[in-house]
């Protein structure tokens, strides 16, 4: 079957919110998935016309779906890893089941690695997944070793 990549649109927030859902919940990560779903699109109505989300969509011949990735660029102090003020953060990487081991997730990154090249970003980050991680090793991620932690405040 053949694909194409193109930049998602305001009509694919249902398909990233569902994508998004489905891959917590394939990862095995608990949440409240309604309040997240509302959450998400409410945010996505703003995020896509802004460019503050830039998400790439893989959609079949017959006009289905397959798959998405989001890119968000944010502000980032320069350090020893580049003089870049800016830091490409990738999410949301997922591929509906019926279409995987097509590379799409690979196509995917590539239209998201070639967009930051050509805006001059010298720096992308991301949350790996069990699902994903053999996909980023082969592209050349590696696990950072800057000392990361979180909290929720």
């Amino acid at each position: 079957m053949a694909y194409s990549i193109r930049p998602a649109t305001i009509a694919d927030i249902p398909h990233i919110v569902q994508h998004r859902e489905l891959m917590f919940r394939e990862m095995g990560i608990p949440a409240e998935f309604e309040d997240m779903a509302t959450a998400m699109e409410l945010w996505l109505r703003h995020a896509i016309p802004s460019k503050t989300y830039l998400g790439w969509i893989a959609q079949s011949e017959a006009g289905a779906i397959a798959a998405g990735g989001g890119l968000i660029v944010i502000p980032w102090p320069p350090g020893p890893m580049t003089m870049d003020p800016r830091c490409g953060f990738i999410f949301n990487v997922y591929t509906q089941a019926p279409h995987r081991k097509q590379g799409l997730g690979r196509r995917l990154m590539d239209a998201m690695h070639d967009y930051c090249r050509a805006e001059g970003i010298e720096r992308v980050v991301l949350n790996a997944s069990v699902f994903g991680k053999p996909l980023y090793d082969s592209m050349g991620y590696v696990v950072a070793d800057e000392p990361m932690m979180r909290l929720r405040v």
